[in-house]
C-alpha cells in the first residue's frame, strides 16, 4: 500500500540546503531567537483513525506476559501495554533532521532482560538516505541510547515484512548480531554500542539485493536467512554458526523458484525443528511462488532432513508466497503460516498442530467485528482477510492469541475464530491534506495517502463512515471547501472509479463529477474551489512528476474546459473573499500568478521569487482578500498584501516548510498563524498570535515525529488548536493547556 510514501525522498534536498545557509539567513535566525517568546504548554494526540499503515512485525516477549512490540513501515515502533489494551508509540521523538529514522528495519528483545529493547532503524537504502542507526533501552523503550550506524537500513524498502534482522546472542546477553541488505552481516559485543562488520561469514552482498533477511536463535546456535541467491540447485539461503564464530551453509537446504527468498523463520523448542517461509521475490508485493519448509535440527550433520511442509502450492490464477511464520510455545508441533500479496483467493492464515503434516486456514471461520476501525469494511459481505501478511506472532503464554499485521492494520484473536483490529494507540497514516472547517458538526476532514478522504465527528474515535465512498479513493491528491460555503467541498485522488467527487454537507457523503478531463484517470492532482462554490480548477501531476494542463470547470464537474495560461503542475489556491480570484505558484521559475475572471486565464504577478522546488507552498489567510504566504522552505516565508503583486520576507523565521491558518487569540486581529519552519536552530511546530511578529515553539522534544512538512491548519473554532500531518504517524492535534 505504500508504494506512494517514496515520494518523501523530496526532503533530502531541502535538508542539505538548510545546513549550507547564507550569511543573511544565519543572521535571520538570530534575530528569530531574540524575538520567539516561551514556550507554551501543550498536550498533542492523534486524532483516531486505527492503523492504515504497513505493520512489517510484532514481536511478543517470550519471558513476559502481555508484553509485546511492533514495527512499521514509515511510522516507527511501539510497544503493546496488556493493562490499557493500547500501543504506546516509541519514537516520537526522533525529529526532523532524524526522519529517515521512522523506518524500523527490525527489533529485538533480550529473553534475559525483560526490560531490554532493540530498535535496528533506517527507512530507505538508497544513496540518497542516511545512514541507519540502533537505539537501546534498559527500560522498555521509555528511554533510549543511541549508535549511529555506517551503513544503510531499509525499512521502507522491498523486503521489509522480513525478520527479524536483529537478535540477542542466545550464548550471550551482551552480543548482537544485526543483518544488513547490502553490508553484510554485523556484530556488536558491547550491547549495540560498538559494531564491526562480521569477516567470516560467508555470503557476498548485492548492492541491489536483499542480503540477510533474518536471524533467529535456534538453541544456542544462530541462522541466518540470505535473500541473495538465485534458486538454483547451488544456491545457499541459510548459514547457521553454532560457536558464534564460525558461519557455514545449512546441508540440504530447498531450492528452485518457490525458495529462492527465505522470508521469516520460527523455532519449535519442543520438537527442535526450524520452521522456514520462503518466496520468489522479497515483498510485499511482486511474489508469485513460495513455500514452507522444516529443518530438523536435532542432529545437524551433512544430512540434514529437511521436509516440505507447504499448507497450499501456489499455482494458475492462484499465485502468492509465504510470509509469516510462528510456533507455539506452549503445544509440540502447533505452528501457523500466512500467505502474501495472493490477490485471487484471498490471503490467509493457516494453522497446523501436527508438525505441518495438515493445515487449516482460518479465513475459512473467521469472523470479523470491524466496529472501531469502521474504515476497514469496504462494502463486502465481510471485511478481506487482510493483504500483506508477513508479520505474525502467537503469544507465548496463550495458544489461541493471535496477531497478524496487514497493509492496513493489526487483526488479533483470542479463540482462532473471531477477530479484531488491534490497533488502539497505533497511527501511521501518511497525511496529505487537512481542512478545518469553520462550522458543522466535523472539526476535521483529512486527505491521505492509501485511504483516501475521511470525516472526523469525533477526534478520539475512527470516522464512523470510513472512507469516503462514492468513488473510493486510493491515495487523496487533492481537498478543499468553499470559503463562503463550507458546506460545499471538493476532493480528488486515485480512485478505481473516478478521480474526482464533491459533497455539498460538508463532507458526509460524496457523488463523482459527472465527467473528468482524460488525464485525471493517470494524473489526478490538487483541486480548489472558488469561496462561492461556483468554480473548480483541477491541476494534475502523474505520480512520476509528469505535469499536465490544468481544467476549469463552472458546472459542478459536469464539463471541464483546459486553462493553458495556469502554469502546469500547480497548486491552485482560491481567494477565501472573492470568488472571482484564484492564485497559483509557478515553482520552476519563482513566479506567482493570478486570475481575476474565475479562473479563465492567469497572468504573473510577483517574479523572481525562490523556485526549483515543487514542495514550495502557497496558502491564502481566511476572511481577507489577496492575504498570501508563501513557504519556501529553507528559502524561508513570504508575504503578499496585495494579491501576489509584491511579497515581502517575514524576518522572524529563516525556514518555512508548510504553513496553516486557526482562530484568532482574544482581542488579536489576526488568525492564529501555524508553522512547521525554523524560527531558532531547529525544525519545530510554532504559533503566532500577531502575524508573524514574534512565534512561540508548541511541540517539544518528546513530540517530533520525524518529517512533517506536508500539512498545518489550525482549528478556525478553538483557539490554540492545531492539525498537523505527518508522513507516518498519522494526524496529530495539539491543545495549549
Amino acid at each position: 500500500m505504500h508504494a506512494s510514501r517514496l515520494s518523501r525522498r523530496a526532503v533530502l534536498a531541502g535538508t542539505a540546503a538548510a545546513a549550507a545557509l547564507s550569511t543573511g539567513a544565519l543572521q535571520g535566525r538570530a534575530h528569530a531567537a531574540e524575538v520567539t517568546a516561551a514556550t507554551p504548554s501543550y498536550r498533542w494526540r492523534n486524532a483516531v483513525i486505527g492503523g492504515t499503515g504497513f505493520i512489517t512485525g510484532v514481536l511478543f516477549h517470550p519471558a513476559v506476559r502481555g508484553l509485546a512490540y511492533a514495527r512499521t513501515d514509515i511510522g516507527g515502533a511501539y510497544r503493546w501495554d496488556e493493562r490499557t489494551a493500547r500501543w504506546t508509540p516509541l519514537t516520537d521523538h526522533l525529529g526532523w533532521d532524524d526522519w529517515n529514522l521512522l523506518g524500523v528495519e527490525a527489533l529485538a528483545v533480550d529473553p534475559a532482560h525483560p526490560d531490554r529493547l532493540y530498535l535496528a532503524l533506517g527507512t530507505y537504502a538508497q544513496s540518497w538516505a542516511g545512514n541507519g542507526a540502533i537505539l537501546r533501552s534498559d527500560d522498555r523503550g521509555a528511554t533510549w541510547t543511541r549508535t549511529d550506524l555506517t551503513v544503510k537500513l531499509g525499512g521502507n524498502e522491498d523486503g521489509r515484512g522480513a525478520g527479524e534482522r536483529l537478535l540477542v546472542d542466545p550464548r550471550d546477553s551482551g552480543t548482537l548480531w544485526l543483518g544488513t541488505r547490502h553490508d553484510g552481516l554485523l556484530k556488536s559485543s558491547d550491547r549495540g554500542a560498538t559494531w564491526a562488520v562480521v569477516s567470516g561469514f560467508p555470503a557476498t552482498a548485492s548492492a541491489s539485493g536483499q542480503g540477510v533477511t533474518f536471524l533467529v536463535a535456534v538453541g544456542r546456535a544462530v541462522y541466518a536467512g540470505w535473500g541473495d541467491g538465485d534458486g538454483t540447485a547451488s544456491a545457499v539461503h541459510l548459514y547457521r554458526t553454532t560457536d558464534g564464530t564460525t558461519w557455514e551453509p545449512v546441508p540440504g537446504q530447498p531450492t528452485g523458484t518457490s525458495a529462492k527468498v527465505p522470508i521469516r523463520a520460527a523455532y519449535d523448542r519442543h520438537t527442535r525443528e526450524l520452521y522456514v517461509t520462503y518466496a520468489d521475490a522479497p515483498g510485499p508485493n511482486g511474489q508469485s511462488a513460495g513455500s514452507v519448509h522444516k529443518l530438523a535440527t536435532a542432529t545437524a550433520t551433512a544430512t540434514d532432513r529437511w521436509t516440505d511442509v507447504t499448507p497450499v502450492q501456489p499455482g494458475g490464477s492462484d499465485t502468492f508466497g509465504y510470509g509469516g511464520v510462528a510456533v507455539d510455545a506452549r503445544r509440540a508441533g502447533t505452528a501457523v503460516v500466512s500467505t502474501n500479496n495472493r490477490w485471487a483467493d484471498g490471503d490467509t492464515v493457516f494453522r497446523s498442530t501436527d508438525g505441518g503434516r495438515t493445515w487449516a486456514s482460518l479465513k475459512d471461520v473467521a469472523v470479523f467485528d470491524v466496529s472501531a476501525t469502521p474504515f476497514l469494511d469496504w462494502g463486502d459481505d465481510q471485511p478481506k482477510f487482510g493483504w500483506w501478511i508477513q508479520a505474525l506472532a502467537l503469544d507465548p503464554y496463550d495458544s489461541k492469541h493471535l496477531v497478524y499485521g496487514t497493509g492496513a492494520t493489526l487483526y488479533g484473536t483470542r479463540d482462532l475464530r473471531r477477530w479484531a483490529p488491534r490497533i488502539r494507540g497505533l497511527e501511521e497514516t501518511a497525511v496529505r491534506q487537512l481542512i478545518s472547517p469553520p462550522a458543522g458538526e466535523a472539526h476535521l476532514i483529512s486527505g491521505l495517502g492509501d485511504i483516501g478522504v475521511m470525516y472526523h465527528e469525533r477526534l478520539t474515535a475512527s470516522p464512523s463512515r470510513g472512507m469516503a465512498t462514492n468513488p473510493v479513493f486510493g491515495s487523496a491528491t487533492g481537498l478543499a471547501q468553499a470559503a463562503a460555503k463550507p458546506s460545499y467541498v471538493v476532493r480528488a485522488g486515485w480512485g478505481d472509479h473516478g478521480n474526482g467527487a464533491y459533497s455539498h454537507d460538508g463532507g458526509r457523503t460524496w457523488a463523482p463529477f459527472t465527467a473528468q478531463p482524460d488525464i485525471a484517470g493517470d494524473a489526478p492532482g490538487p483541486i480548489a474551489t472558488s469561496a462561492d462554490g461556483g468554480t473548480l480548477l483541477w491541476s494534475f501531476v502523474h505520480w512520476d512528476g509528469t505535469k499536465y494542463a490544468a481544467h476549469r470547470s463552472a458546472d459542478n464537474g459536469a464539463t471541464w474546459s483546459e486553462v493553458s495560461s495556469f502554469p502546469k503542475g500547480a497548486t491552485p489556491v482560491a481567494d477565501p473573499a472573492d470568488p472571482t480570484l484564484f492564485y497559483a505558484y509557478d515553482t520552476d521559475t519563482g513566479t506567482l500568478y493570478a486570475s481575476t475572471d474565475s479562473g479563465r486565464s492567469f497572468t504573473s504577478r510577483a517574479r523572481g521569487l525562490p523556485s526549483g522546488d515543487n514542495q514550495f507552498k502557497l496558502a491564502a489567510a481566511p476572511g481577507r482578500s489577496g492575504d498570501l504566504w508563501l513557504s519556501v522552505k529553507w528559502n524561508g516565508l513570504y508575504r503578499s498584501t496585495d494579491g501576489g503583486v509584491t511579497f515581502a520576507r517575514i524576518a522572524s523565521c529563516w525556514a518555512s516548510y508548510t504553513l496553516g491558518f486557526g482562530k484568532a487569540a482574544d482581542g488579536a486581529d489576526y488568525p492564529a498563524v501555524y508553522q512547521v519552519g525554523s524560527t531558532e536552530t531547529i525544525t519545530a511546530v510554532y504559533r503566532s498570535d500577531d502575524a508573524a511578529e514574534t512565534w512561540v515553539r508548541i511541540n517539544d522534544d518528546a513530540h517530533q515525529w520525524g518529517w512533517i512538512g506536508e500539512v498545518i491548519t489550525g482549528d478556525p473554532r478553538v483557539y490554540g488548536r492545531v492539525y498537523l500531518g505527518t508522513n507516518g504517524r498519522g494526524i496529530q492535534y495539539g491543545e495549549q493547556v
